[in-house]
């Protein structure tokens, strides 16, 4: 299993103790959270750069994403082509985006206003890297995604855009894991999961303490490589355990749900 978890979970933590953290509990891969705050961001110089990618892969590991916080369909600028870039001299795998359309404006005849606008950002963005859209916000099901992949596989041939499926997103929207598999798997690139509990508006919480189907999730993705990583949200719900308690947790967890 391709395993590995999100610096979200690690917020404002030192290279050397993430590296740690994955080494000791063996995790293969990372998501990088890029932003000021973080070793990861897109002011780094090629030497830090170049630096930041040798350390990572001395250490055996897979950089399975850059998490931006662009939104692909927003109205203001987005700083994509600089995360791409950054992604290509890392060597990840791709580079998370939001789709951050209005609410509401799609339609089943046709695509909204964000979603054009959208179109036009991946026609010009470069394609050293796949840009990972994530179930998310304004297409926070696996329906949503897929039809707007389908609709780039129409209207701009040879995109680089890719699903990153939040699994306990599309779950909290009455998606079951199979549904969204299904429907994501022609652009599927990275699969995330958390715990959540559902009587309490799926809030994230403890590995112990939630309900979201693990072993459905297994069961979905056996027989496939995709990288799974873990999205542990410290950073925004400081009450979840550290990513110190919770990564051996995982083991646990997954093993207890694994398809025998």
């Amino acid at each position: 299993m391709r395993l590995g978890f999100a610096t979200l979970g690690c917020p404002g933590a030192a290279l050397e103790d993430v590296l740690e953290l994955a080494q000791g509990n063996n995790f293969t891969g990372l998501e990088l959270r890029a932003a000021p705050d973080e070793f990861t961001h897109i002011g780094l110089s090629a030497a830090q750069r170049r630096e930041l990618r040798t350390r990572i892969e001395d250490a055996g590991l897979e950089i399975f994403a850059v998490s931006s916080y662009v939104k692909l369909c927003a109205v203001e600028e987005q700083p994509l082509e600089a995360h791409l870039e950054l992604a290509a001299d890392l060597g990840a795998l791709g580079v998370r985006v939001f789709p951050g359309d209005d609410p509401g404006e799609g339609t089943p005849e046709g695509p909204s206003a964000g979603e054009i606008r959208a179109l036009d950002r991946v026609t010009t963005a470069p394609k050293d890297v796949p840009i990972l859209l994530e179930t998310h916000d304004s297409h926070s099901t696996a329906r949503q995604v897929a039809a707007f992949c389908a609709l780039l596989d129409t209207d701009v041939p040879g995109h680089n855009v890719k699903a990153l499926w939040d699994t306990s997103h599309t779950w909290s929207h009455g998606e079951t894991l199979a549904e969204s598999f299904a429907l994501l798997r022609p652009w599927l690139t990275l699969v995330q999961f958390k715990q959540a509990d559902s009587q309490q508006d799926y809030r994230p919480v403890a590995i112990d303490a939630g309900d979201f189907p693990i072993q459905e999730l297994l069961t979905v993705l056996d027989g496939t490589d995709y990288p799974l990583s873990l999205e542990w949200e410290l950073k925004w719900h400081p009450q979840l355990p550290s990513l110190a308690e919770t990564l051996p947790a995982v083991h646990t967890w997954l093993g207890a749900g694994a398809v025998k």
